[in-house]
């Protein structure tokens, strides 16, 4: 690898990386507007890059996917405008797949992204391999192939219409 040459970098980002990124996109958001942003980020990054976007677990907890670690950091904030990320520590292919999932979502309210990915197979298996009633409280894995057999599959739909 070329030092400084971001088109050949192979390290991964951190999820506090992509969050900065979305919020240098967009501005001030809730941060559970975040959550479900970068949640879909690391979704699409399985399916189009073939590989994850950052390493920090995703969990299924009552009001959607969410990343504990970045929960940790804005914990007790409604709106957040800035987190201790780089977003210059993605490379142009993670970029570029961030750039396409904030232009699906990223005019989506959260109760609407929650409310997406309530109905989706990741979010709902991992609450069931868990035994958690609906607005139980858990933690249960989102794991990444299901999320890449998943979406690869919603990407497969939409390319036969």
């Amino acid at each position: 690898m070329t030092k400084g040459n971001k088109e050949e970098r192979t390290d991964m980002a951190s999820v506090f990386d992509v969050a900065q990124y979305i919020l240098d996109k967009l501005g001030r958001l809730t941060t559970w507007k975040l959550q479900k942003l970068c949640y879909y980020s690391q979704a699409w990054s399985l399916v189009w890059d073939d590989r994850p976007l950052f390493e920090e677990r995703i969990e299924a907890w009552a009001n959607g996917p969410v990343i504990p670690a970045l929960y940790e950091k804005h914990r007790g904030k409604f709106y957040i405008s800035s987190i201790d990320g780089d977003s210059e520590a993605l490379d142009k292919t993670q970029m570029e797949t961030v750039d396409a999932v904030l232009k699906a979502y990223g005019d989506k309210t959260s109760s609407w992204l929650s409310a997406s990915t309530h109905r989706e197979r990741p979010w709902k298996d991992a609450r069931k391999r868990a035994g958690l009633a609906p607005g139980e409280r858990g933690d249960s894995d989102i794991r990444l192939d299901d999320m890449a057999e998943y979406y690869e599959g919603l990407s497969a739909e939409g390319e036969e219409q």
